[in-house]
């Protein structure tokens, strides 16, 4: 999927937003100035929330509430190393998780989720390419895109 503007990034946000339940893990990938804090920012809007939504880069995860709660992870600071920082915990509760830089933590990503990794072209242009793990998530990936193409 090619995103040329902010209004694309919010569309796909939204239909994301339609599809998601707690406790869904969105792994987000791509490099600095991608777009995956762009993306957190409109899919949090579309959930619901109020509050300013930043990148969690120096506290490695911020909470914010909306329809749904969400878990905003940047485990960028632990690719040397992955903490146990209750993982089980934090993945199986009662909120939307959203991971910038998943990669970094995959041993310990539940085994289904979605991951969206973004692609710069250009100053106003990403890529986003969507992939399922596990079959739900691959249906999603197909209903998400799908409808982005028709819009």
């Amino acid at each position: 999927m090619l995103l040329h503007s902010l209004e694309d990034t919010e569309r796909l946000a939204k239909e994301v937003a339609q599809r998601i339940e707690a406790p869904d893990v969105i792994a987000l990938e791509g490099i600095v100035g991608a777009g995956k804090t762009t993306f957190t920012k409109a899919l949090a809007a579309a959930l619901g929330v109020t509050e300013m939504v930043n990148s969690p880069t120096f506290t490695i995860l911020k909470q914010y509430e909306g329809d749904l709660p969400i878990q905003h992870f940047d485990v960028y600071r632990l690719k040397d190393q992955v903490e146990d920082l209750g993982w089980d915990d934090l993945f199986y509760n009662d909120a939307v998780s959203i991971v910038e830089w998943a990669h970094y933590i995959r041993e310990v990503l539940p085994e289904h989720y979605l991951q969206l990794t973004f692609t710069y072209v250009d100053e106003t242009t990403r890529r986003v390419t969507c992939q399922g793990v596990g079959e739900r998530f691959e249906k999603m990936c197909e209903v998400i895109e799908d409808a982005m193409a028709r819009n």
